[in-house]
């Protein structure tokens, strides 16, 4: 038990997520941020991002994350740590770690057969290799942004009648994922096993990656995603350390894998996010049904020697289940707009439109048995 007031909740010790505030690293305890350095004194904690600290390693993970609880449960260290505690309320919330390479993955085995279905309604929904290979693609780190950030509406190159046209984007679209920050690097010709992803991933954060339905389907044929996707992606201000999660079981996998991708514990984490749409929950897709798991996902990035570095982020693709109300994507849930979504104000969308804003949540068992919230991801949409 914290003596920390409010430390009680959903944030209490049990989570503790990493974020910037105001050029600062801290922890979020209850309703206030610890500065880090001011208590730890680790030189590794004095930059304004968490890739110095996330560079350190698990052992030092490990070393900083039972140091905090301790401080912050232990009554005798509360008269030198309560000054370094402030209120959350007012401080502003920065991108929290330096992004180096993002790379985004097509995961869910309901979301790759709905898109199928949806793109590609006279051929089978999965292509032959997606049950072999984890699919992906390497996104625009620059464009990576924190939540709050607005997102301006796309332009781009579209399908017409007779010939293609270009403008704002009419079929704008979300895409809600778990993302995945890499902590130590590997080197270049080297390649990071399925067994080794918590020696490299030092946490979590939710994602949705925009997306262009109209630029996306003109352009992706023959080389997949390019400018309906890279025009911004939010996520999270606060990153979940993998210490504060449980694992659950992974959803069995036909036919067998290759042997770089077959794990010794299968595992995944049971995150079940809610996707909030100008103040509807619409959907709340599950994280614990991924086909390809995020061990699966780095061991595939680098099977070929390429390089991880502190900072890169990668992740799940559009988590869905097999229900309507499950569907991380509003082309999904509307069924590329087929079957409008009603919001609680009475009115009715297909696809987003200037001034909407979405929130994605979500919680996921804790490792020390209590439920954690990671941090929200909001957007709004401007013309």
């Amino acid at each position: 038990m914290s003596w920390v007031a409010g430390a009680d909740g959903p944030w209490g010790t049990h989570n503790l997520p990493y974020g910037v505030a105001d050029g600062r690293i801290v922890v979020r305890i209850g309703d206030q941020v610890l500065d880090l350095q001011s208590v730890l004194a680790l030189e590794a904690l004095r930059s304004s991002t968490l890739n110095d600290f996330m560079a350190l390693g698990p052992d030092a993970w490990r070393a900083v994350r039972e140091r905090v609880v301790e401080l912050l449960t232990d009554e005798q260290h509360r008269e030198t740590v309560e000054p370094h505690l402030s209120p959350l309320a007012g401080k502003t919330l920065t991108l929290p770690f330096a992004v180096g390479d993002y790379v985004d993955f097509y995961s869910s085995e309901d979301h790759a057969t709905n898109v199928g279905k949806l793109f590609r309604p006279d051929s089978p929904p999965l292509y032959p290799n997606w049950k072999h290979i984890p699919i992906g693609y390497h996104g625009r780190s620059g464009t990576v942004v924190v939540t709050g950030t607005e997102v301006k509406r796309p332009s781009g190159q579209r399908k017409g009648e007779a010939a293609p046209v270009f403008g704002p984007s009419v079929r704008l679209d979300i895409e809600a994922e778990v993302g995945f920050v890499v902590g130590v690097p590997s080197a270049m010709g080297d390649t990071v096993g399925v067994d080794d992803f918590a020696a490299h991933v030092f946490g979590v954060v939710l994602v949705n990656d925009w997306s262009a339905r109209d630029i996306q389907a003109w352009e992706y044929v023959p080389l997949g995603p390019f400018l309906g996707k890279s025009f911004a992606t939010s996520v999270s201000a606060w990153v979940t350390p993998l210490a504060a999660l449980a694992t659950v079981p992974a959803p069995a996998q036909d036919p067998e894998v290759l042997p770089y991708l077959a794990e010794s514990d299968r595992s995944t984490y049971g995150i079940d996010l809610e996707v909030d749409w100008n103040g509807t929950v619409v959907s709340r897709p599950p994280f614990a049904g991924m086909y390809w798991t995020p061990a699966q996902q780095l061991a595939h990035m680098t099977v070929n020697g390429a390089s991880v570095r502190t900072g890169d982020l990668f992740a799940s693709g559009t988590v869905s289940g097999p229900r309507r109300d499950q569907t991380g994507s509003f082309l999904e849930l509307s069924w590329s707009g087929a079957d409008p979504v009603k919001l609680e104000d009475g009115s009715e969308r297909t696809f987003l439109l200037d001034g909407d804003t979405v929130t994605l949540t979500a919680t996921a068992p804790g490792s020390t048995g209590r439920p954690v919230v990671l941090g929200e991801v909001t957007g709004t949409v401007t013309g």
